[in-house]
């Protein structure tokens, strides 16, 4: 019976591997590393394969009807007729990156936002509990990570209250991220009718099916006017409570503006999958003109998942704005997993003459990826980049890019392959000087706590840390 299971596991497996190559398009590096899995260990890589390495249905479950597409219609011939009409509202210089996102996915351009920035914990809880406190009409929040401790209890009391008041709450979190939270822990909030949804339920808490799956954005839109997205998601630890971790250097950005309509559309179409809430979305486009006349910062929201088309529209996000840069390019993330296009997108600008530096983690939260970073951080410094580790008693979690003092971009989406392909992810592109210089000080304030990673210093690597490096390489495709 063990020799017909072993065969039996040895056919799937066979079959799994061809429809990888035929059937789905992937990476040949993706293909060789699930190959050498399910070759190397058959029957624990192919439990691990039905958790992580499935690829998803492409239907566009988080999308827009298109019964729902007519409303942006006026907007769609605006954008083909912008140059004829000379919109004075347009960032003319930045026109190809605006027109590039706008062709990827429902991305539009708005002129009229204002924007705040939070690079620390305690500023940026602060900031979003007293905006909660203020809601008159509607919340809408999501997390990848909403843990039950102190900050997170302090956040479902305020949403209570608020539900008690007649404001319509909506929470929707990610099931692997949240763990913590369940129809206990949410029974005050729904109580007095707050409304929850979990994204990929499991009818087990510890195995999931859609793990690889991950909603990893963090979003909130309270009364349609106010806007949160960034890197923080809800627990201690993004306080710097945890000694693990120590010091949280994330960043987050608070905006307001007609761009919050484009991020509450988000919310909305991933809520209505989650619950299969029927939300009407006419209203949330509606504009307050008074708002719009303070307000003078160019924003678009973009988002992608493994859903939607092969397009990876923050992927081509970032690339637009590694290949635009003319005079530097300060990247921050917490992981640096990147295929040959980003890849050689970055030692070109670095020939060309642009000074881009790289900041990662002195530590890891994940040592296969921590090894992962070092590869192609290896690589990418004999080719002109710099590359920095932020203080080892300290993490960070900022996933920024800022460009010649131009445009910088905020959000929830890593400089890796998981971010890219496989998570549900949404960043902020803004057009701003001001915003753009704020982001720089913040990236050159943190250079002060870092440690370069010289050639030199990587060429004295260990062999033990040679061997972690390949092993991580091999597998980073599918990390």
């Amino acid at each position: 019976m063990f020799k017909v299971i072993t065969v039996l596991i040895h056919i799937i497996n066979l079959v799994t591997i061809l429809y990888m190559i035929f059937k789905e398009k992937r990476s040949a590096n993706n293909i060789i590393a699930w190959t050498l899995v399910l070759y190397l260990a058959p029957f624990i890589g192919f439990i691990v394969f039905i958790l992580i390495g499935r690829k998803m249905n492409k239907a566009n479950m988080f999308g827009f009807k298109n019964a729902e597409l007519k409303i942006f219609e006026n907007y769609t011939n605006q954008v083909k007729e912008r140059e004829s009409l000379k919109d004075e509202n347009i960032d003319i210089e930045n026109i190809d990156m605006i027109r590039a996102l706008e062709a990827t996915d429902y991305s539009p351009y708005r002129s009229n936002n204002d924007v705040y920035m939070y690079s620390d914990g305690t500023l940026f809880f602060e900031e979003l509990l007293t905006s909660l406190k203020k809601a008159k009409q509607s919340i809408n929040i999501e997390f990848y990570i909403f843990k039950n401790d102190n900050i997170g209890t302090e956040i479902l009391n305020i949403l209570e209250e608020k539900a008690k008041e007649g404001v319509e709450v909506r929470l929707l979190y990610d099931s692997v991220g949240s763990r913590s939270l369940n129809r206990n822990v949410l029974k005050k909030l729904t109580d007095v009718g707050g409304k929850v949804g979990e994204f990929f339920p499991s009818w087990l808490k510890l195995i999931n099916i859609n793990m690889n799956f991950r909603n990893h954005r963090k979003i909130v839109v309270i009364d349609n006017k106010i806007g949160f997205v960034g890197g923080f998601n809800v627990g201690d630890e993004y306080l710097g409570k945890d000694d693990k971790f120590g010091y949280w250097r994330d960043t987050h950005i608070k905006f307001k503006g007609s761009a919050v309509k484009d991020l509450n559309l988000r919310f909305l179409a991933d809520w209505r999958y989650a619950t299969k809430e029927e939300v009407t979305l006419n209203h949330v486009l509606e504009i307050n003109e008074d708002e719009l006349k303070k307000s003078n910062i160019g924003m678009q929201i973009v988002s992608s998942g493994p859903d939607l088309s092969d397009r990876y529209e923050i992927k081509l996000a970032y690339l637009k704005m590694i290949q635009k840069a003319k005079r530097y390019l300060y990247i921050q993330s917490p992981y640096l997993i990147i295929d040959n296009s980003i890849s050689d997108s970055l030692k070109l600008a670095a020939a060309s003459g642009v000074d881009v530096r790289i900041m990662l983690p002195g530590k890891g939260d994940h040592p296969f990826v921590y090894w992962a970073n070092l590869v192609y951080a290896g690589e990418l410094i004999k080719e002109g980049v710099k590359v920095y580790h932020y203080d080892r008693n300290a993490f960070l979690h900022a996933k920024t890019i800022v460009i010649d003092d131009k445009i910088c971009s905020i959000g929830t989406a890593n400089m890796d392959t998981r971010s890219f392909e496989l998570n549900f992810e949404v960043i902020s592109v803004i057009y701003s000087e001001k915003i753009a210089k704020e982001q720089k000080y913040e990236f050159e304030k943190d250079m002060m706590k870092c440690e370069e990673l010289t050639i030199e210093k990587y060429n004295k690597r260990s062999t033990v840390v040679k061997v972690k490096e390949s092993i991580s390489r091999l597998l980073s495709d599918i990390l």
